[in-house]
């Protein structure tokens, strides 16, 4: 069973099209970085994932369902999500909520505790906080934690539902290089752990790839550019085609990092 498969799929809003004639699987054991420009069509990619947006041509798989055919809103508590918007969610409707109870929270794929929790809810969160380092967090509010701890803390509020796929759309935007650097780690520590989900990592910032990633797509315009292991994909020249500007990549660690060719 593949943990994504698409085939030929478009996805079109009006006269604009957004993704074209993408075709692209995810295996078992493999775990991907989708890199592109602002406007590639990652963001598209990601919701169609998800069940959000419906292709306008093409099929879709995900693990091992077929779109039309599945309940989504069930798929949906197999996958986790990380990204900005969910930030701005919880600050918005919670602010004041610990940290501790927005990882709960997860369990129940829900905004805030509208549950009552259980004693086994608050040992697991603890848990994976201390797991992620950031057990000193749990009684702190959310609204006042940094950029950098509020996606540490989202991430284990992605891991108490034990996901098999987890997408982590640009988790390090708006991060300084130490916050960034901790927020990667803390990524590390779900790849080592014992059956841990299928990831995906979106970013436009190839020196984001840390070693566990295999595979990258690459995004441009609503189009494949390249899709493969990353040391065939993550190159001079495909990198230069994706962005616009003529780049080279120098790896180091197993991370490639980028600089503009003035």
């Amino acid at each position: 069973m593949s943990i994504i498969r698409m085939e030929s799929v478009s996805c079109r809003r009006g006269q604009t099209t957004i993704l074209q004639d993408l075709n692209w699987t995810v295996e078992p054991g493999q775990h991907w970085a989708i890199i592109g420009s602002n406007g590639a069509g990652k963001t598209t990619l990601l919701n169609i994932v998800n069940g959000y947006v419906w292709p306008t041509t093409g099929t879709v798989e995900v693990l091992g369902e077929t779109f039309g055919r599945v309940n989504m809103a069930e798929l949906r508590k197999k996958i986790g999500w990380v990204s900005s918007s969910m930030t701005e969610r919880v600050h918005q409707s919670r602010p004041e909520e610990r940290a501790l109870d927005v990882v709960i929270s997860g369990k129940y794929a829900s905004i805030g505790m509208w549950a009552d929790k259980s004693e086994d809810d608050d040992k697991q969160a603890l848990e994976i906080l201390e797991m992620f380092q950031c057990v000193h967090l749990a009684d702190q509010p959310f609204h006042i934690l940094s950029q950098g701890e509020k996606q540490r803390i989202l991430i284990a509020r992605a891991w108490m539902a034990k996901p098999e796929l987890l997408i982590l759309d640009e988790p390090c935007t708006g991060l300084d290089i130490k916050a960034r650097e901790t927020l990667l780690r803390t990524i590390e520590s779900l790849y080592k752990q014992n059956h841990g989900p299928t990831l995906l990592y979106v970013t436009h910032h190839p020196e984001e790839v840390l070693p566990l990633f295999s595979h990258t797509l690459v995004l441009k315009q609503g189009k494949v550019l390249a899709s493969g292991e990353k040391g065939h994909v993550l190159t001079s020249v495909l990198l230069s085609k994706a962005f616009d500007v003529e780049v080279d990549v120098a790896w180091q660690a197993n991370r490639p990092w980028v600089h503009v060719i003035a």
